[in-house]
């Protein structure tokens, strides 16, 4: 199977770079699975697209502010050509760092910039100087008289967070250990950047820390780098509408990390590997998915984020002597690749977002309602100006 097959035309100015003022007034494309027949609708319906008697699983993880500015100590840096369009920052001894996924509890899996000149052993101070980063072409006075070798003495004792590169990774990502702090998360808040997907072509501003969170987001399952996009479209009236239809809803936690920011660079579909996530699902959340399996009711997801995590959850259980899929009480981290040929033992409808060509989150969708169907539904949504990905309208599979 060809990553070529899930290609298709987008114009780039319906690639969403602003979040509607009111996040239930977006765009619904309604697909059928079985027919293939689409039908334009408005998010605020979808309370009355679903059964009564469904159960909705939400993603309830919380994005924080994985972006970090950053100066390198320049110790163990290699040399980098000034043709190079990283040079001047990389001069300026300033680094960019995505954090994607926790390894342990000081040390996280990230993706810097500029990556290949930063080696194994370098340390790397982030402050609120850095933090208050100024548009592209200018230069802070703390940055201009950080030094090459080595960082200012200054600058290393305003640091708030200092970082070593401890390894590095077969995605290209590296790992930091970070120093012992009080409170991790607490200085990441003050000092980080809302990671807003690279196909916003912005800066991030402070109504992104609301506007790219879902309003059911936990401070205690707090941990993804990108938001569980189709959720920003709930709104808590939403939530009643559809709690007083009978609808029942559950929520279970996958932190979003790096497989949503890596393309996918081979030409067959079966060869690309997937990034693993963690995940985690309550005695209270299984129990509600195994009730509503065994009573042959419906299981609608809410993302590819939670279709994911239930898979692989099922995946990971036999099917019971009915036919039955099962989840267990846990967590653990999912690495499951979900493309067309994928039999689903659990989701039985979709919300979700518009998605990247090419994308496995676009094979994911194809996979559940058939590759045809998808690409029909999606070239009419072109012609038909909906706001494509994280920002944009949403299309319910079922």
């Amino acid at each position: 199977m060809l990553v070529s097959d899930f290609d298709f035309y987008l114009p780039e100015e319906l690639i969403a770079q602003e979040a509607l003022a009111d996040r239930s007034s977006s765009r619904l494309l309604h697909l059928s699975r079985s027919t293939g027949r689409f039908e334009d609708r408005r998010f605020i319906e979808f309370p009355n697209l679903l059964r009564p008697g469904d159960l909705l699983v939400l993603n309830s993880s919380r994005v924080f502010p994985a972006r970090l500015y950053g100066h390198r100590a320049g110790l163990h840096a290699q040399p980098v050509s000034s043709r190079n369009p990283s040079s001047r920052d990389f001069l300026h001894g300033r680094v960019e760092v995505m954090l994607t996924r926790q390894v342990g509890p000081l040390e996280w899996q990230a993706l810097v910039r500029p990556g290949r000149k930063i080696g194994v052993g370098e340390r790397i101070f982030f402050s609120a100087t850095d933090s208050a980063r100024l548009p592209a072409g200018h230069t802070s006075a703390a940055s201009a008289s950080a030094p090459d070798h080595p960082v200012s003495p200054l600058l290393a004792q305003a640091a708030e967070l200092t970082a070593k590169v401890i390894g590095r990774g077969e995605f290209g990502e590296r790992t930091l250990r970070f120093d012992p702090v009080p409170d991790f998360f607490a200085i990441v808040e003050q000092l980080g950047h809302v990671p807003l997907p690279p196909y916003i072509a912005r800066e991030d501003r402070p109504e992104d820390r609301e506007r790219y969170q879902t309003v059911y987001a936990r401070a205690e399952t707090t941990g993804s780098v990108a938001a569980p996009t189709a959720g920003l479209h709930f709104t808590p009236q939403i939530l009643t509408d559809i709690r007083e239809r009978g609808i029942e809803v559950a929520d279970l936690t996958l932190h979003v990390g790096l497989g949503t920011f890596q393309p996918v660079h081979v030409e067959n579909v079966e060869e690309h590997k997937l990034h693993r996530e963690s995940f985690s699902i309550s005695k209270a959340a299984a129990a509600q998915i195994n009730r509503a399996l065994s009573e042959k009711r419906r299981v609608v997801a809410v993302g590819t984020t939670t279709v994911r995590t239930l898979e692989f959850a099922a995946s990971q259980n036999a099917l019971s002597s009915a036919g039955t899929a099962t989840v267990s009480a846990g967590a653990g981290e999912a690495d499951i690749f979900i493309y067309p040929g994928f039999e689903f033992r659990v989701v039985s409808a979709l919300l979700t977002n518009f998605h990247l060509p090419k994308s496995t989150l676009l094979m994911l969708v194809c996979a559940f309602a058939g590759r045809e169907n998808v690409l029909k539904a999606y070239a009419h949504a072109v012609e038909e100006k909906y706001r494509f990905f994280s920002y944009g309208d949403c299309m319910f599979v079922q």
